[in-house]
């Protein structure tokens, strides 16, 4: 685990046998047995996010090992097939999983995301379009769509 100052605040970033395993915000509590180690794939992780806030990354090219159900992995899943710049709903995701109902299950599993930004969970949204729950909180998330939305655009 290594910690990081972003512009959009301090990160760790956490990896286990060369894979990325976890995503803390300023506001998460680090587990205390926790070894601060910078490797050369966290340097890595660092690097690509830098040029992922800077908008010159629009998809990640790292390792990630999330822990979770398998239920949750399926979400994890489909939450990396999310295009940058786009959002879809709780309901959408359920629906993609084959399981409509499911939309609960599905935010559950967002919010239990343990590698967020990487696994882009803050594209998902509320079914009437509201930013609804986000461990890194509401304005970053509003934060994160505002910047894709912007380098998006300006492709164009």
């Amino acid at each position: 685990m290594y910690l990081y100052e972003f512009e959009i605040g301090k990160i760790a970033i956490a990896e286990n046998d060369g894979k990325i395993t976890n995503l803390y915000f300023q506001n998460d509590k680090i587990p205390e047995d926790m070894k601060v180690n910078e490797t050369p794939i966290l340097k890595e992780a660092a690097r690509q996010l830098e040029s992922y806030i800077e908008g010159n990354l629009k998809e990640f090219s790292l390792p990630l090992e999330p822990q979770g159900t398998p239920f949750m992995k399926d979400v994890w899943l489909k939450l990396c097939e999310i295009p940058y710049g786009e959002t879809v709903s709780y309901k959408s995701i359920a629906t993609k999983i084959c399981n409509p109902k499911a939309s609960r299950a599905i935010g559950l599993a967002n919010n239990r995301n343990p590698i967020p930004i990487f696994i882009p969970c803050h594209r998902v949204i509320g079914a009437n379009g509201s930013l609804i729950g986000y461990r890194g909180g509401i304005e970053l998330k509003k934060t994160l769509l505002d910047m894709e939305r912007a380098k998006e655009n300006a492709d164009f």
